[in-house]
């Protein structure tokens, strides 16, 4: 990874270039499960998916809106990753609000994902709709000479994260 680059340009380019992210719920009681989704973005801010109603990371949306969002490239080499990590609300959508996000999702046909029509995601259908609002983005770090694990600014190992506005 090149020194100093811009964290909000890096940060962008992995949302548009990955196809799949990782959700972070809990449920009522504060246990943690990860799920990776297929997503569409409007923008950094906004993240569309669909999920079967049954999926736990639905349930547990369903009692605690609140998540941690990561997307990242897990085929480069050691050293070399970067992430975009994420603070976000989800909710299930529900009347016009699933006609405006199928407005986004599932993205570019490009993508590889197909196109909904409402009634997929609308009761009494298994799958919803579901949007995450992010508050806040981090990505690690960009001053590390290429293969080390170690921010040349900062003096700290792997997972530094800086903030990132967006």
């Amino acid at each position: 990874m090149e020194q100093h680059q811009d964290p909000g340009a890096v940060a962008r380019s992995i949302i548009a270039a990955n196809l799949y992210m990782t959700l972070g719920t809990a449920d009522g009681e504060g246990h943690p499960w990860v799920s990776s989704v297929f997503y569409a973005s409007n923008g950094d801010r906004e993240f569309y998916w669909i999920s079967s109603t049954e999926a736990t990371h639905s349930r547990n949306l369903a009692s605690r809106a609140r998540l941690s969002i990561v997307i990242f490239d897990s085929r480069v080499p050691a050293y070399t990753g970067q992430a975009v990590y994420m603070a976000a609300v989800a909710e299930e959508l529900a009347g016009a609000e699933v006609d405006r996000g199928l407005e986004v999702y599932p993205g570019p046909s490009e993508r590889g994902g197909r196109a909904l029509a409402a009634e997929e995601v609308r009761p009494p259908a298994l799958h919803r709709l579901y949007r995450a609002t992010v508050s806040q983005h981090w990505i690690l770090c960009t001053s590390r000479e290429p293969g080390s694990p170690t921010c040349l600014l900062h003096g700290r190992a792997l997972d530094h994260r800086i903030p990132v506005a967006l």
